[in-house]
């Protein structure tokens, strides 16, 4: 298991003091969620009543959580001069907060999740809805349907409150960051789907370097570098002090997709939320898997790229592909480069020219999010 370098108490500020400053964060931002949450359900409610499990879906998915984007915004916020008790930083955090529901609401439809976090994922609420209901036509379809359109209304929250959050802020940089953000995932969200077809006729080099790409987009932006840099754009950050935050926050978020793939493979279901193997029985071509089939034999390749994406993969079957992957020397190699990437990122952190307690904040979230198992 990587282990961070020891950071030094400085200053008297122990990490209990952090912990207090952004549990005051928290609770802003879960206040912020629960008011909007409760004006847009006026607003359904005025078209009809029948539309309000768009919004309890999304309720579920926006309620609790660890909220590392929006932290890191925060705390982007505060190394760049922001106040600590200013609107901004949660206001974007909580749009940043949607944007995230979105995102996992269509990827669970894109890779067919029955669960999410320890429960139905949304487009299968919404089936479990239909069928229990009693409706007409194909149920399947409803849920996902239903789910693409309560995944939308998320982007829509996600967009209406960045506009607020930018309103009195030097908002031009954040909203550019912003968009951006949003293409960067579309964009690796695509690149998976691609992969996930045309991933078997790929050469196990290039698989691996498409693999690494695929995570950079699709998930690495926008978990750490991008909300650190939305937060500093909104506060004034110069270009310096983004491009310093982005030399920090990519390799972190690197680290951070790397081992949620790790995780989908070999993690503990009672923890992870996720049936063990998930990740196999959905054909994901992660850099794990990219890097398997890279260095094993013919045959063990062969029977790698016959398993993965098998729906009725069986415990036994999962059992026989995560022997595969040990044997190849690629569950070695991914912590390895888990390991070099989140060393990049905190050499990068210990040249941050920001405050102690910034610096201490974010060396936390980062150690977090590399060492977690779920």
């Amino acid at each position: 298991m990587l282990s961070a370098p020891a950071t030094p108490e400085k200053d008297g500020f122990v990490p209990d003091a952090i912990s207090e400053e952004q549990d005051r964060f928290r609770s802003s931002l879960t206040r912020t969620i629960e008011d909007f949450l409760a004006e847009q359900r006026d607003v359904l409610v005025g078209i009809s009543g029948e539309a309000l499990p768009l919004l309890s879906s999304i309720a579920t998915l926006t309620s609790g959580g660890k909220r590392m984007r929006a932290l890191l915004c925060y705390w982007g916020w505060r190394a760049a001069g922001g106040s600590p008790t200013a609107p901004a930083p949660v206001v974007a955090g909580t749009a940043l907060e949607f944007f995230q529901a979105a995102a996992l609401i269509h990827d669970d439809i894109i890779d067919r999740s029955d669960t999410r976090r320890g429960r139905p994922s949304v487009h299968r609420q919404f089936t479990a809805r239909h069928t229990d209901a009693g409706w007409h036509l194909d149920p399947e379809r409803f849920g996902v349907s239903a789910a693409i359109l309560a995944g939308d209304l998320c982007l829509a929250f996600s967009e209406e409150l960045f506009t607020a959050a930018c309103a009195g802020t030097t908002g031009d940089a954040a909203r550019t960051i912003f968009n951006r953000m949003r293409t960067e995932v579309m964009a690796g969200q695509y690149l998976d789907l691609l992969e996930e077809a045309v991933g078997p006729d790929q050469t196990p080099e290039v698989a691996a370097e498409r693999a690494l790409n695929i995570l950079r987009f699709k998930s690495a932006k926008y978990s750490m570098e991008r909300p650190l840099m939305l937060g500093g754009a909104l506060a004034g950050a110069d270009d310096r002090l983004l491009a310093a935050y982005s030399a920090f926050a990519l390799p972190l978020g690197e680290a951070f997709q790397l081992r949620d793939d790790v995780l989908g493979v070999f993690g503990d279901p009672e923890v992870t939320g996720k049936p063990a193997g998930d990740d196999l029985r959905e054909g994901k071509r992660t850099f794990l898997i990219a890097r398997a089939l890279q260095a094993s034999s013919g045959e063990a390749r062969a029977r790698i790229n016959a398993m993965l994406g098998d729906t009725s993969l069986d415990d036994d079957g999962v059992a026989m592909l995560r022997g595969l992957i040990v044997d190849s020397g690629a569950l070695v190699h991914t912590e390895q480069l888990i390991a070099q990437k989140s060393g990049d990122a905190f050499a990068a952190l210990e040249r941050l020219g920001i405050d102690t307690v910034s610096r201490r904040a974010l060396h936390l979230l980062a150690e977090a999010a590399v060492t977690r198992n779920a």
